[in-house]
């Protein structure tokens, strides 16, 4: 039987690797970007990425955002954490920010990358 624990390392290892492989289209693509951007004066929410290059619509910064543990029963698809996802992409929104949201398999399959490049 495998430990909750197990599965969390897995998921945490995967999105770490769609990090650095979502890092490096992003490059392909010509799109400065930042990670870990702190976007919010009061609480500590962070985006995944940021794209530095220009506004991707009128009044609206964009962020980018790689949701793990999809299907190993992670924080993201818990109600607890799910809930706290509801409030940080509310309160991005108010403030401006568009937000492109991803699974995990969405960046390894190359799915995040077409996407980027069909839509900004």
């Amino acid at each position: 039987m495998v430990l909750q624990a197990e599965l969390s390392e897995g998921a945490a290892a995967m999105k770490n690797e769609a990090s650095i492989l979502l890092a490096k289209h992003l490059e392909e693509l010509g799109h400065p970007f930042q990670r870990e951007y702190r976007f919010h004066p009061r609480r500590k929410w962070r985006f995944d990425f940021i794209l530095q290059d220009r506004q991707t619509f009128e009044h609206y910064y964009t962020a980018i955002e790689i949701e793990g543990g999809l299907y190993s029963r992670g924080r993201h698809v818990r109600g607890k954490g799910y809930q706290a996802d509801l409030d940080k992409y509310n309160a991005a929104a108010a403030d401006g920010w568009f937000v492109f949201r991803f699974s995990t398999q969405d960046v390894l399959t190359g799915r995040a990358k077409k996407f980027l490049q069909e839509h900004l």
